[in-house]
């Protein structure tokens, strides 16, 4: 599943609708609202949650995945170390992180891309991506546009 930086990951858009996505990958294995009542879909077999914005009219705008087949610039990042994958992102000049540790965890934070590498045990683990925000301080929504 290709990430695709400042859009989405593989067919998801950042600004598609539910029923866009249940369209392409079918209704999701749960779906609940969190606290700031957003609607989240998770699928078991995509290793993905994803959040639709309850004050952005439920617009698709938040990734979490943990697929193995994760590739960000045609890499995989699960599993991998984490200053491997810095090296190949430094490659595409991705070189600028906000390190944040927790625990056994530590969250790498891009945020000209709006992502997250999150690592334990310096092994990535999971890969967080949001919507971009734009200059007007608004969500830059990828679907829809041509």
């Amino acid at each position: 599943m290709k990430i695709n930086p400042k859009n989405g990951i593989d067919k998801l858009l950042f600004g598609m609708k539910q029923n866009d996505v249940v369209a392409i990958y079918g209704k999701p294995d749960r779906n609940y609202k969190d606290e700031d009542d957003n609607l989240i879909f998770a699928y078991n077999k995509l290793k993905m949650r994803l959040t639709f914005y309850q004050d952005e009219e439920f617009k698709l705008g938040y990734i979490v995945a943990s697929s193995p087949d994760l590739e960000l610039f045609g890499n995989k990042i699960i599993g991998l170390n984490i200053s491997d994958v810095k090296k190949g992102l430094a490659a595409k000049g991705i070189t600028k992180f906000a390190q944040e540790d927790f625990d056994t965890f530590e969250n790498y934070f891009n945020e000209e891309n709006w992502f997250i590498l999150q690592t334990e045990f310096e092994e990535v683990v999971k890969f967080e991506i949001g919507a971009i925000i734009n200059a007007k301080d608004e969500f830059d929504w990828k679907f829809g546009k041509k």
